[in-house]
C-alpha cells in the first residue's frame, strides 16, 4: 500500500457526522478504486491522459492557435514561403490523422472505463440480491414473531407479497414481458393512426 492510499485510509480523519460504516465504507470505495488505477496498463494510462487533455477547452484553444498560425503562415503574407498552399492539404492530412488516433484513444479509455461499471454493476446487483434476500427473512421473522405473540395481521397488508423470496429472472422476465407488450400497443397505435 503506497502512501496515497494510507491517507485516504486513514481512521484519524474521520467525519463525526457520519457513522463508522459509512467511513468503513468511502474507504473501501477509494481503496478499490485505486487499486484498479494502479493495475492499469502503460498503454491504458497514455490513452487516459490524451483522452483527458483533448476533452479539455485548453485542446480547442491549442488547436485554435495551430490551425490559424498554420493558415497565416501559408498565406505568404507575413514574409515566409508557404509549405502547404491552399488548399492545405498537408494541414487535411494531419487533422485526419490526429482525428483517427484521437478516436482511438477515446475507444480505449471508454472500453477501459465500460469494463469497470460492468464489474461495479455485478458488484451492485450481487449486494441488491443479497439485500432483498435478507429483508425478506427479517419480514418472515418479524411475521413470526407476531403470529408468536398473537398479534392480528392486517388483512390489506403486504407483508404477504414482500416476504416472498424474489427471483431475479422472474422479474427480468416480467419486464421483458411488459416492454414487449407496450411495444406490441405501440406499434399498434402507429399502423392504426396512418
Amino acid at each position: 500500500m503506497n502512501e496515497d492510499e494510507k491517507e485516504y485510509l486513514d481512521f484519524e480523519n474521520d467525519n463525526p457526522a457520519l457513522s463508522k460504516v459509512i467511513e468503513r465504507n468511502i474507504r473501501t470505495i477509494i481503496r478499490l478504486r485505486l487499486k484498479a488505477a494502479n493495475k492499469r496498463n502503460l498503454q491504458d494510462r497514455i490513452a487516459d491522459v490524451i483522452t483527458s487533455f483533448s476533452g479539455h477547452i485548453v485542446f480547442v484553444y491549442v488547436h485554435i492557435v495551430w490551425f490559424g498560425a498554420w493558415i497565416v503562415l501559408n498565406t505568404g503574407k507575413i514574409g515566409v514561403h508557404p509549405f502547404d498552399p491552399f488548399p492545405y492539404g498537408l494541414l487535411t492530412m494531419v487533422v485526419s490523422l490526429e482525428a483517427i488516433f484521437l478516436s482511438t484513444f477515446v475507444l480505449i479509455s471508454q472500453n477501459r472505463l465500460s469494463e469497470e461499471s460492468e464489474y461495479r454493476a455485478n458488484l451492485n446487483l450481487q449486494i441488491g440480491l443479497l439485500t432483498e434476500h435478507e429483508v425478506t427473512r427479517v419480514l418472515q421473522m418479524l411475521d413470526a414473531i407476531q403470529d408468536k405473540m398473537g398479534i392480528e395481521n392486517d388483512e390489506d397488508s403486504e407483508l404477504a407479497d414482500l416476504e416472498m423470496d424474489t427471483k431475479p429472472e422472474d422479474v427480468l422476465s416480467e419486464i421483458e414481458r411488459l416492454q414487449q407488450m407496450v411495444l406490441k400497443k405501440k406499434k399498434f397505435r402507429n399502423r392504426n393512426q396512418r
